[in-house]
């Protein structure tokens, strides 16, 4: 259903989508179980892209405004997580930079964060995430710049 009806939104607005990144297309994918992150999986990345978040007309859940990051187009992971229930799932992000977090869950919502991994890294952590399904995730850069950078999954 999320894929859905990103697909139908980035349709109809093909100017925002041009600029933004594409909740549609797929990442790397992964699959986990909610007890699998319980002992914390690290996916390496090369952070950042030549989307701006600032002209993209998302609704984030947790953020007002339009954020500033830069991120690509396609997710940098597709990642299915099943078994959640009784969880607390959390995304976040050491880098080589200023990077940021995009994430779009199964059911469509978009959240975002800057710094709140510590200095100059994001953390994103769901306290009562849904039972399961695909989460893509993206892992920008603030100016856009590329660098090195490890995407931490695990549940609590």
């Amino acid at each position: 259903m999320k894929r859905l009806f990103s697909a139908l939104f980035f349709t109809l607005s093909a100017g925002a989508a041009a600029a933004c990144p594409d909740a549609s297309a797929w990442g790397a994918q992964a699959t986990y179980s909610g007890s699998d992150l319980y002992s914390p999986r690290a996916l390496d990345v090369v952070a950042g892209g030549d989307r701006n978040l600032k002209k993209c007309a998302i609704n984030w859940r947790n953020w007002n405004g339009r954020p500033s990051g830069h991120v690509t187009s396609a997710p940098d992971f597709s990642i299915t997580v099943n078994n959640l229930g009784g969880y607390e799932i959390e995304f976040r992000v050491l880098s080589e930079c200023d990077a940021v977090l995009a994430v779009n869950t199964a059911a469509g919502n978009w959240y975002f964060d800057d710094d709140d991994n510590g200095n100059i890294d994001p953390k994103i952590r769901f306290t009562n995430p849904a039972g399961g399904g695909i989460y893509d995730v993206w892992i920008g850069t603030y100016d856009g710049s590329l660098c090195n950078a490890r995407l931490i999954i695990e549940t609590f």
